[in-house]
């Protein structure tokens, strides 16, 4: 018993103590980004009642695997926190052998903050109208089908291998440098279709030019309240967002973490800070510590065997 006091009172103590000095967030792509918007958003919300200024830092490099492995080396006491995404957190790990660091095991999630789902669309003049009407046509002509992608292992491009995968089609996949040079090929009618950020594909919609025919969240999306989510059109387990989370090293003392934890959630709850976020298509999280991890691992899991059974290799 006297034991057990004396760890409980110097887990109070670290927590009181916490923070006596700045923390850094670690953005791992460079400034002016989504993800730096979010990291500084988040940061200037929590520095008041941390009673320290939470700073930024850009480290970009490698698909955001630079930035991440700096904070997966990190001292683990609550000082150094990374803004990771599902690129750097989760398809990496599915796409590269030679990844630094463990995504799942050398990370504990303080909270996952956004979601944000991508649109399925096609060009507004061809006879696709649901998302049925691809599979169907997918079906019958294997390999004709075109989704265009920003390149290979983007978060659009395995949103495509996924649904042929879940769909049972195979779908052609056509890689671009970038998601501006596949969307005017989708508007120009060379491609069938792409997993397009919804805030990019938007205008294009709501001007008729392109169709959504799906969005690849469980729960439909606000921006878009008339189209349906892939899952419930016709694949009831697709699920396919990109996520940003506040991730600290494995190790961080519990104490520290609930604090982070409790004052990321409060931030995201705060009504400026969540339509700040919404109206940028951002789907508020805050996912409890242990929620993310478990998602996270999910996810990791998930976009391995995506990567496996389609045969995925990185440029």
């Amino acid at each position: 018993m006297v034991a057990a006091g004396v760890v409980l009172a110097a887990t109070a103590a670290i927590a009181q103590a916490y923070p006596s000095k700045p923390v850094t967030m670690i953005v791992p792509f460079a400034a002016g980004g989504s993800t730096d918007l979010l990291a500084r958003q988040i940061g200037a919300k929590i520095s008041g009642p941390l009673g320290q200024p939470v700073i930024v830092e850009n480290r970009g490099g490698a698909g955001g695997a630079l930035g991440a492995n700096l904070v997966a080396k990190a001292a683990p006491d609550g000082y150094t926190l990374l803004m990771g995404v599902s690129g750097s957190n989760a398809i990496s790990a599915a796409l590269r052998s030679d990844l630094p660091y463990d995504p799942v095991k050398d990370f504990a999630p303080i909270s996952l903050v956004v979601s944000s789902p991508l649109v399925l669309v096609v060009n507004a003049n061809s006879n696709f109208k649901s998302v049925k009407d691809v599979i169907d046509y997918a079906k019958a002509k294997p390999s004709t089908f075109t989704h265009g992608s920003p390149g290979i292992g983007t978060s659009m491009h395995m949103a495509g291998e996924l649904f042929g995968l879940e769909a049972k089609v195979k779908l052609e996949h056509v890689p671009y440098k970038g998601s501006a040079a596949a969307l005017q090929d989708l508007l120009g009618g060379q491609i069938d279709s792409m997993f397009g950020d919804l805030l990019v594909v938007l205008e294009h919609v709501k001007s008729g030019r392109l169709r959504a025919l799906g969005v690849t969240s469980l729960t439909r999306h606000p921006m878009l309240p008339d189209t349906p989510t892939v899952a419930e059109a016709a694949l009831p387990k697709y699920e396919a967002t990109s996520w940003q989370g506040v991730f600290a090293p494995a190790g961080i003392p519990e104490p520290i973490r609930t604090r982070l934890y409790q004052e990321v959630s409060k931030a995201l709850a705060a009504d400026d800070l969540k339509t700040f976020f919404t109206e940028r298509g951002f789907m508020v999280e805050a996912r409890k510590p242990d929620e993310s991890k478990a998602y996270v691992a999910a996810e990791v899991a998930k976009w391995k065997a995506v990567v496996q059974a389609a045969g995925i290799k990185p440029e």
